[in-house]
């Protein structure tokens, strides 16, 4: 499917985003839309709701909750035409380095293509490369799964803590709390991140080190939370099987492209499974770094999973804009957070295994598109990257909601919803059901005052109980929570960030922002363990905190 391209080291020419046509009528146009409620555009088009709709791989989207006409779809599309989305798609696809800050490519989705493609990078095709670790992912996991990996002792492994941070950590917790209907459940996951010992020590609290499995995932092997954890793990095996050095081997693998540091950590490197610099952390969960996701649900469930990230892959890259899922939610949030100066998206999925889902959401969204500056180095001049939270509802419901409802921000909403419930009891699933499109419909219609009038409600009372509506949503509903309905939901939002990072001409794949702070943490770790009182250069108020802390440490 590809071939071979020169190395992309400058950004692409592309006019300011402020200077484009289509952003200059998107200006004018979003104040004649300031005033047009959401009770006006249904009543002016009966079949809007059945109109404004999109459907791709088994995903139905309906955006005709949202404060847009068919102008503003069409100034939105011109704004994707203009800001060259299609063909940085292409370039994301041909395997060119468009990550320009790091000079590496963005191949995500290689990592979910079938075997028979074509994905190149520096020459070289890396789609078997891809298929070799995810068969050396299933042999593994096979292994484990059947108890013919044991410990050190001879004992079949019951427990698995996988040891990373960020989206080593983050997108392999989703994804075994969304598909735990499919793990195996007579082996218990335990995912550590958080350099806090708290963190390590409970997750081992009822585990026998005999029965224990680690997966330390680290690309250089060297990260600090994960390695000092990894560390941790080392020395709680080591004391509860006797001091056997030879048993880590036995009871550690890797996630890594470092062999000398996984081997001089104790684990054999034929356990190791490697990555490529051309994935970032936060688009890492079907790599290697889903090995506990494979080893909780099976190969044939992890392969599941990748078909449904590549069925919206495709459909990315050759729907046209106007039906492309992702492309429309990317467009409809630059609509709400340049123009209306929304500042935060609610991810409100209503099924309780996706719990996880809007925490994996925020890194993936917001250490994607948190940028400041354009790809050319250019301060940006309006707002990029909305905060991303939520909640699994109906909680929500009886928490946050109400300033959804009637506070005074506008919080655009996506509310992800199942027709299929994988644990069928009585009504829940439709209660559930209702729920959903009940919120969906009191945020876009809310209650007039002449409505909590006709319930006879005294007028002192009224103001209180009015629903301004006009609040946008929109619905995301599959069939069934199946490992390739997730691979789909998570692909939908990887390419929704990048259109939006597309739009705004921000590097969407790097994350120079997370850089600093760890860098003062090693200057400032030696000066908390001196025995000896140090010599400190920092700012009065961190030199007063690192004294007060010494000082109350004794």
């Amino acid at each position: 499917m590809a071939t071979p391209v020169a190395e992309q080291t400058q950004a692409p020419r592309i006019a300011p985003l402020t200077n484009l046509k289509s952003w200059r009528a998107l200006q004018a146009h979003a104040q004649q839309m300031r005033g047009v409620h959401l009770r006006t555009l249904f009543a002016d088009d009966p079949k809007r709701g059945e109109r404004l709709t999109a459907e791709a791989a088994g995903l139905f989207l309906d955006y005709s909750k949202n404060r847009i006409t068919d102008e503003t779809l069409r100034l939105l599309l011109e704004l994707a035409e203009e800001s060259g989305l299609k063909p940085r798609i292409e370039a994301m696809f041909r395997g060119e380095k468009i990550n320009i800050t790091e000079k590496r490519a963005v191949l995500h989705v290689a990592l979910r293509a079938p075997k028979d493609e074509s994905i190149v990078v520096d020459g070289e095709n890396v789609v078997p490369q891809v298929h070799e670790v995810l068969d050396k992912m299933a042999a593994f996991s096979n292994r484990v799964r059947s108890g013919e990996w044991t410990g050190h002792t001879g004992k079949p492994i019951r427990n698995i803590v996988n040891i990373g941070i960020g989206g080593s950590d983050l997108g392999p917790v989703m994804a075994y709390e969304a598909l735990r209907h499919f793990s195996k459940r007579d082996l218990n996951f335990r995912f550590v991140s958080n350099v806090d010992g708290t963190d390590f020590a409970e997750a081992v609290h009822d585990f026998e080190a005999e029965e224990t499995l680690f997966i330390v995932s680290s690309k250089t092997f060297t990260t600090l939370e994960t390695m000092t954890n990894a560390h941790t793990a080392r020395t709680w095996l080591l004391k509860g099987i006797g001091g056997h050095q030879s048993s880590v081997a036995k009871h550690f693998v890797a996630v890594s492209t470092n062999a000398a540091e996984v081997a001089k950590f104790g684990i054999d490197t034929a356990n190791m499974f490697g990555f490529w610099d051309w994935v970032g952390g936060r688009y890492s969960m079907d790599s290697a770094i889903g090995l506990s996701t494979m080893l909780a649900i099976g190969p044939e469930n992890f392969h599941d999973l990748l078909e449904g990230f590549h069925a919206i892959d495709e459909h990315f890259r050759t729907a046209p804009f106007e039906r492309n899922l992702p492309v429309l939610l990317g467009l409809l949030s630059v609509w709400y957070t340049d123009f209306f100066d929304a500042q935060t998206v609610a991810i409100l999925p209503y099924e309780q295994y996706l719990k996880r889902f809007p925490a994996y959401l925020q890194q993936l969204t917001m250490e994607s598109n948190g940028k400041h500056v354009t790809l050319s180095g250019d301060t940006v001049n309006y707002a990029t990257g909305p905060v991303y939270w939520g909640e699994p509802g109906t909680n929500g419901q009886h928490s946050f909601y109400q300033l959804i409802h009637q506070g005074t921000r506008l919080i655009p909403c996506d509310f992800i919803a199942f027709v299929k419930t994988l644990n069928p009891l009585g009504r829940h699933h439709d209660m559930l059901l209702a729920n959903v499109f009940a919120q969906t419909e009191a945020l876009a219609f809310g209650k007039t005052p002449e409505q909590v009038k006709a319930e006879g409600t005294p007028d002192w009372l009224v103001p209180h109980r009015v629903f301004e509506g006009n609040r946008p949503s929109n619905t995301i509903l599959a069939g069934e929570l199946t490992p390739a309905a997730l691979g789909k939901l998570v692909a939908l939002y990887e390419h929704c960030v990048f259109t939006q990072g597309t739009i705004w001409q921000v590097n969407s794949f790097d994350q120079w922002g997370v850089e600093l702070g760890k860098a003062l943490a090693q200057r400032i770790i030696p000066e908390l363990e001196s025995e000896t009182e140090p010599k400190l250069a920092h700012d009065s108020s961190t030199n007063n905190l690192i004294r007060r802390y010494r000082k109350q440490k004794e």
